[in-house]
């Protein structure tokens, strides 16, 4: 069997080599594909463009992981739903059925939700551009997938960090971080454990559903991580402020449904995580 990545980046490339070491073979799609491992196979493509190679007869799962050039709605048009597009006219050109497709997209398609839960149940209602255009790429993939024997499944991650995303500890070191004068619920998942996600969901034998929330365990609120981080760096705690706008909205997103599926997270909490990265990426103490 073979496993395909469309658009094989960082967390692509993480969950590529968790199914090669599982004896899948990879196959991974990129722009720049001589900078994949060895247990992958790479592709030159640009998901964006129509012109991609040809799959492999034999793939049994394809995972599209994509992520847009800029911050930009044309940017995020051409990322994701023409990216979703472009892979599945591949799959009709080569006639290749896999038994699952999986789209990484984001719990930014729920918008703020004024601290309220969400999960799977809840109806989207995005704030903005980018949850707008990721719900119009969800409904594109289910769509293609109705009366075929492939599984379309949507695993919606929350904020992405672990090695090299390192947003709120560098916030914290420069001392430009402010602690919300309003409580502000923040959603996070370690990049090994979206990579583990999307390899859960792409190799259970149990028919999975076709929306997944990928977060951690504990949805907390912006001022506790950062005063977490300024106790773990040695740092003062960071003021309170206005601050920035909420980027993901105000919501505490549940993974229930996806550790219901079997997912055991390696970094249940911001905690773990966090003192992971601090004791792994050199970050200096005073």
């Amino acid at each position: 069997m073979t496993i395909l990545i469309a658009g094989c980046g960082d967390l692509g490339t993480d969950a590529g080599l968790r199914f090669a070491a599982a004896g899948q073979r990879v196959v991974g799609w990129r722009r720049s594909p001589g900078k994949l491992p060895a247990q992958i196979e790479g592709g030159a493509a640009d998901l964006s463009s129509g012109e991609l190679p040809r799959l492999p007869a034999e793939t049994s799962a394809v995972v599209i992981s994509v992520a847009a050039d800029s911050p930009a709605e044309a940017a995020y048009r051409a990322a994701y739903v023409d990216g979703v597009r472009n892979v599945l006219t591949a799959l009709d050109r080569d006639g290749v059925v896999p038994r699952r497709v999986l789209f990484v997209s984001s719990t930014a398609v729920y918008g703020d939700a004024g601290g309220a839960w969400i999960d799977e149940g809840t109806t989207p209602e995005p704030g903005g551009f980018s949850g707008r255009i990721l719900l119009e790429a969800e409904a594109l993939l289910q769509d293609w997938a109705a009366g075929m024997p492939t599984e379309a499944v949507a695993l919606r991650l929350g904020g992405i960090y672990g090695p090299g995303r390192t947003r709120l500890i560098d916030q914290v070191t420069s001392g430009k971080a402010v602690i919300p004068e309003d409580p502000r619920f923040t959603n996070r998942i370690h990049r090994d454990d979206a990579a583990a996600a999307i390899v859960q969901l792409c190799s259970m034998e149990q028919a999975v559903e076709p929306v997944y929330v990928g977060v951690d365990n504990d949805p907390a609120e912006l001022g506790d991580v950062l005063r977490f981080l300024a106790l773990e760096l040695g740092r003062d705690v960071p003021p309170s402020g206005p601050g920035p706008e909420a980027r993901g909205g105000n919501k505490r997103c549940s993974n229930a449904r996806l550790r219901a599926a079997g997912l055991e997270l390696t970094f249940p909490t911001f905690r773990e995580g966090y003192r992971s990265i601090l004791a792994g990426e050199g970050v200096r103490h005073p």
